[in-house]
C-alpha cells in the first residue's frame, strides 16, 4: 500500500498495459457529422496534427439515406494510448462531430 504523504508515480510500462491494443500500429476511427465539405477538412486537419503520416487517400465516406450526414473511417498510425486519447478528445470536442468511434 502506498504511503499516504508520498504521490504514487505510474511508469510508462504500466500506462502502455492499461491497453489491449498493441503499439505501434494502424488504428481505424470513425467519425460522423453533417455531410459537409469543411466537416471532411476539419476532421483531416485534427488527424493529421496527430498522426504526421496521415495519408487522406486511406480514408473512407459512407453517406447517410438522407445525405444529410457522413461517416468517415480513417486509419490512424497510432504509436501509444496517450495520442488516440488526445486524438478522441480533439474530434469529440469539435463542433461538427455527432460522435467518434
Amino acid at each position: 500500500m502506498p504511503s499516504k504523504n508520498k504521490p504514487t508515480s505510474i511508469s510508462k510500462k504500466e500506462t502502455e498495459e492499461e491497453s489491449l491494443i498493441e503499439f505501434p500500429c494502424e488504428f481505424p476511427v470513425k467519425v460522423m457529422g453533417p455531410a459537409l465539405p469543411e466537416f471532411h477538412q476539419a476532421i483531416t486537419n485534427i488527424a493529421t496534427s496527430h498522426d504526421e503520416e496521415f495519408d487522406d487517400k486511406q480514408t473512407t465516406q459512407n453517406v447517410s439515406k438522407t445525405g444529410k450526414y457522413v461517416s468517415l473511417t480513417l486509419n490512424i498510425h497510432a504509436k501509444n494510448k496517450p495520442q488516440l486519447d488526445a486524438l478522441y478528445k480533439d474530434f469529440t470536442e469539435h463542433e461538427l462531430v455527432l460522435w467518434a468511434l
